[in-house]
């Protein structure tokens, strides 16, 4: 799921946090089962493999605490520097990697508890983000990656006099040029819906695109020296300048009710994006479809599971996060809610390469998003890459909306990055 992802998400989280005492701890006297807490953001996917996997441990009781994106990270954050209340299993996510891995000493190296038996299990790159320099201390079991796709409605594309089968739409668009000057065509037909969601989903889904990010290898801020962030904020610019996006904030309560009322016509998506429509707009099934994204591939997005070393049970919950993690369940997860396995074994598995969603209007979505990854480009991600993105988005967001202009938000954007520390 995601990614390096800063979406500024938004959970309903009662319907899936059940209340305990302690993180981690033992369950009532009169339950002779260990608690584990699994702490996670979004749709992992997990419910129901939680439950079944009490069933095969009867000693085990699990309890899953979703929250917002954004906050999830900042309250690991804030756990660890107490000692006390994170959960026994703990998603970290793209962006937030770094930040996590140099705090090796607050996590369980899963090494001694025998991860590198299962190394061959991911991508090697999804394995190396969490591992430390030396090879000596793995934190972080590798969930989903982000993938990258283009979402959109074909009954809007149609409305609008444009093709909209989904080999037609991906020849609209094979550069990020091309999506936009695709837009303008739309927003001519006088429709009320807008040509995409916001500013800063094309943004990042540009930038994952890009071989330089925020930072370079030797953690030199890159905003000025490289043309990877540049470039993905010339485009979006032109983009909000054309007038082709809705202005929402993506996964926001506006945004979800514009997802569910066929507001806009296209959303960049990563994998991981699709159980984000299937849960948050399910009446709109069928209603969608997914095609390539302009510009080839790539990933944006995708996440590992800690284990958090102030766990009281800190094997049961390796064992809990390894299960999870096997490229068994990432496949049943894929299949359940579009989130994309960083396990290469499945991708050779007609399951998932031959996999087409009857959400989005059967779309080979197996075979798209895997190719997409296949493309990736290997992009550094810097220790404070999650603050830099957060600032660098903002910005871009205020020249959305009309309260900065480009060169002034992109200035102070420069500025604002350099007092990261």
């Amino acid at each position: 799921m995601t990614s390096v992802r800063r979406f500024a998400t938004l959970v309903a989280a009662a319907a899936l946090v059940v209340t305990t005492a302690a993180c981690g701890g033992d369950a009532s006297a009169d339950d002779a089962r260990i608690t584990l807490t699994v702490d996670d953001f979004g749709n992992f996917g997990y419910r129901g493999l939680l439950r079944e996997y009490e069933a095969a441990h009867p000693g085990v009781r699990v309890v899953e605490r979703v929250s917002d994106f954004t906050q999830h990270h900042e309250d690991l954050a804030r756990r660890l520097d107490a000692g006390s209340g994170a959960g026994d299993v703990v998603a970290v996510e793209e962006g937030y990697a770094v930040q996590f891995r140099e705090r090796g000493g607050d996590f369980v190296n899963l090494l001694d508890l025998g991860a590198g038996k299962l190394a061959g299990n991911w991508l090697p790159w999804k394995w190396d983000a969490m591992l430390s320099a030396d090879g000596r201390r793995q934190i972080g079991l590798g969930t989903d990656i982000g993938g990258l796709a283009m979402c959109y409605r074909p009954d809007l594309l149609k409305a609008a006099g444009m093709p909209s089968d989904r080999g037609s739409v991906a020849k609209l668009w094979p550069t990020w040029s091309a999506y936009i000057d695709a837009g303008r065509r739309f927003r001519a037909a006088g429709l009320s819906a807008q040509w995409t969601d916001s500013a800063g989903n094309v943004f990042n889904q540009i930038l994952a695109q890009q071989p330089v990010g925020y930072f370079d290898r030797q953690e030199n801020l890159a905003l000025e020296t490289g043309p990877g962030v540049r470039t993905a904020w010339d485009l979006a610019v032109r983009m909000v300048a054309a007038g082709e996006s809705a202005k929402y904030v993506p996964y926001s309560a506006q945004w979800r009710a514009a997802l569910q009322g066929g507001r806009f016509a296209t959303m960049t998506c990563p994998a991981w994006a699709l159980g984000w429509i299937q849960q948050n707009a399910p009446a709109t099934r069928g209603q969608w479809d997914v095609t390539v994204v302009p510009g080839a591939g790539g990933n944006w997005g995708g996440s590992w599971l800690t284990v958090p070393r102030q766990s009281a049970h800190p094997r049961e919950a390796y064992e809990l996060a390894a299960w999870l993690t096997a490229p068994e369940q990432q496949r049943r997860i894929f299949l359940e809610t579009g989130n994309l396995p960083s396990a290469p074994a499945l991708y050779d598995d007609p399951g998932v390469t031959g996999f087409h969603s009857p959400f989005f209007s059967q779309a080979p979505v197996g075979r798209i998003f895997t190719d997409a990854a296949s493309r990736k480009p290997t992009q550094y991600i810097g220790l404070h890459n999650a603050a830099v993105r957060g600032l660098v988005e903002r910005k871009l967001s205020q020249v959305e909306i009309g309260q900065l202009t480009p060169e002034q938000a992109w200035r102070e954007a420069v500025a604002e990055a350099r007092k990261v520390r």
